[in-house]
Parts: C-alpha cells; structure tokens; sequence
C-alpha cells in the first residue's frame, strides 16, 4: 500500500469519527416521557420528519389522535430543540442522543425527559 493512500485512508477515518448524527437520526415517531411535573410524569407522543433539509416536529396532546405542529425544530449535532405550546404552555424540549433508539434531556431546562423511538 503506498504511504498516499495510507494518508487518505487514515484522514478519512480520522474525520468520519467526528461526524454527528444528521437529522434523520430523529425521524419517526418517539415517545417521550416527562418526569415529576407538577401533573405527574408523562408520555407525549411525538413525530419528527425532516423535508428538503427542514425539519418538522409534531405531538399529540391528547388521547384524541390528534397531530399538532410544533413551533419549531432546530438540530445541531446530536441536539434536538423543539418549540411547541402544549396544555395552553409555550414550552421548549431538549433531548440529545444517547443511543440507537434512546434520547434524554429536558422539558424547560426544570424536568427530565426521555425519548424512545417508537418502532412499527
């Protein structure tokens, strides 16, 4: 093997080790629970698609089925950001990826959350 393709090589694994996961990483459904809120810990339902480079979250805020869109999704790295109002609160949920189909963090910075994908 020359020391050229050697170098490429070894460059090329050296840069793929510090890729983050791309957006799709959280794509289908999740159900992400929020612990010790002053209701009680809860399981809300949430959706995530990413189109045309935008990506979009949904929930439901009840047992009726019903989607709401989020305000907003942001992702940067392994960080998911969303913005949406639930329950009549403006509130923001932040979850980073721990594994294959597990993500944790936080509902407002206050309480605990967990994500896990939700496999059909």
């Amino acid at each position: 093997m020359s020391l050229g393709l050697l170098i490429a090589l070894s460059v090329t694994f050296a840069l793929s080790s510090f890729t983050s996961p791309t957006p799709e990483y959280y794509e289908g459904k999740w159900a992400v629970t929020v612990f010790d809120t002053p209701q009680g810990t809860a399981t809300i339902p949430m959706r995530f698609e990413t189109v045309d480079g935008k990506t979009k979250g949904y929930f439901m805020e009840d047992a009726s089925g019903n989607e709401k869109e989020m305000t907003s999704v942001s992702i940067t790295g392994d960080n998911l950001v969303a913005y949406f109002n639930i329950t009549g609160y403006d509130v923001y949920l932040s979850l980073v990826k721990k594994d294959a189909d597990m993500a944790s963090g936080s509902l407002m910075d206050m309480f605990t959350a967990e994500g896990k994908r939700v496999k059909e």
